[in-house]
């Protein structure tokens, strides 16, 4: 998956999750400042991710995600891992 099919994928998982649009996510967005999003807004988001994108994130990881950039980086290091096994 491309970064961009990651982005909009995970805007479709947002506006699912959350209830309400997200038509001008940046990268630069903090995900909890920016977007609104609280502990069980991620929580719920990444389960979501996991599960459709079948990858597995840490505990340890969870601790970098700050902004969308952040967690796009992270989506593609982990598509990545998957794909090449």
């Amino acid at each position: 998956m491309t970064r961009a099919q990651l982005k909009t994928k995970l805007v479709q998982m947002l506006e699912e999750n959350v209830g309400r649009e997200f038509s001008n996510i940046q990268e630069s967005d903090d995900l909890r400042a920016s977007l609104g999003l609280d502990s069980v807004d991620l929580v719920t988001l990444l389960i979501e991710i996991q599960g459709q994108l079948g990858v597995v994130v840490a505990n340890e990881e969870l601790m970098d995600l700050k902004t969308v950039g952040t967690l796009l980086d992270l989506l593609e290091r982990k598509t990545a891992v998957r794909k090449a096994a």
